[in-house]
């Protein structure tokens, strides 16, 4: 099996590939003098199946075109059967109609993913599992939450709680505190829909003195974490950490994130990360994909 590697996201590709004992295959992706892409792989021994990776990650629809092109050349080279391994499922926020006129933009996603002809999908932690009903073919979705579980258990103290900064995280963090078996908080969160600002209104039970951790899917600007950090501050917490799938490093959102006051911030590399950030520690996802891909190449 070769292992074929967008420009978005190729160190994890080349994890995946090494633990598989698969061939990489880099793909040469450049642009004409008007500004279209094109795509070139490498790679000529090929078989019937193949595995692509890609993250749609910044320069987002650029790597959604990129992806595309490099599933319609391997098609040409006779492969029948592609694996597409998307870590980050761009536009996933994008899940409903908010306001009348806008687009129902993750469904326009699937429909562009699926016109390259793919067999199944990989992708971890979408922001709403419903997305995968606006597939008609198998996307399968991985999680990293049993790798934060796992390392945040080494970090445990006796004072040690999950913290939900918003409704919508209530459910996955009570399930995560569970996990860990410790105590889950709720804060009461409220943005302002015109301008996006976030105030926390509250917390369910006394912080002072603890161990702080937060779990989330993602990090885009950061603007529930800042505030978060800064009521909990407040609150006179002891520690505090961050644990998200997935950290999309919105230019100007990282400094302030990582000015916030958070003892550590740990991600994943389903996008690219750059690991000098001191606080900021990176798992990566290459495991799960290598035995997803292993388990799924046996049936």
């Amino acid at each position: 099996m070769v292992i074929f590697s967008g420009s978005s996201n190729t160190k994890l590709a080349k994890d995946v590939a090494e633990l598989m004992g698969a061939v990489y295959s880099p793909v040469d992706s450049s642009k004409f003098s008007n500004d279209e892409l094109r795509v070139k792989v490498a790679e000529t021994r090929v078989n019937s199946r193949a595995v692509v990776v890609q993250s749609l990650s910044n320069p987002v629809d650029s790597n959604i075109f990129e992806f595309c092109m490099i599933c319609d050349a391997i098609r040409r080279m006779g492969v029948a059967d592609i694996t597409a391994v998307i870590p980050w499922m761009a536009y996933s926020k994008q899940d409903k109609v908010f306001r009348k006129g806008e687009a129902l933009s993750v469904k326009v996603l699937a429909r562009i993913l699926q016109s390259a002809h793919v067999s199944q999908i990989l992708t971890f932690d979408l922001h709403n599992p419903a997305i995968l009903g606006f597939f008609d073919i198998p996307v399968e979705n991985l999680t990293a939450r049993p790798m934060f579980v796992e390392y945040f258990r080494k970090k445990m103290t006796p004072y040690t709680v999950v913290v939900a900064p918003d409704a919508g995280s209530i459910k996955s963090s009570t399930s995560f505190a569970g996990e860990l078996g410790v105590p889950v908080v709720y804060m009461d969160k409220k943005r302002d829909l015109s301008t996006g600002e976030v105030t926390i209104m509250g917390i369910s039970r006394p912080v002072e003195k603890a161990d702080v951790i937060i779990v989330d899917d993602m990090i885009v600007t950061g603007s529930t974490l800042i505030e978060s950090a800064k009521y909990l501050h407040s609150q006179r917490v002891k520690s505090m950490r961050v644990a998200a799938t997935h950290h999309l490093r919105v230019e100007g959102a990282t400094k302030a994130i990582l000015e916030a006051g958070f003892d550590e911030i740990v991600v994943t590399d389903t996008i690219s990360q750059r690991t000098h950030d001191t606080q900021l520690t990176v798992l990566t996802v290459a495991p799960i994909i290598e035995q997803e891909l292993a388990e799924s190449s046996e049936l």
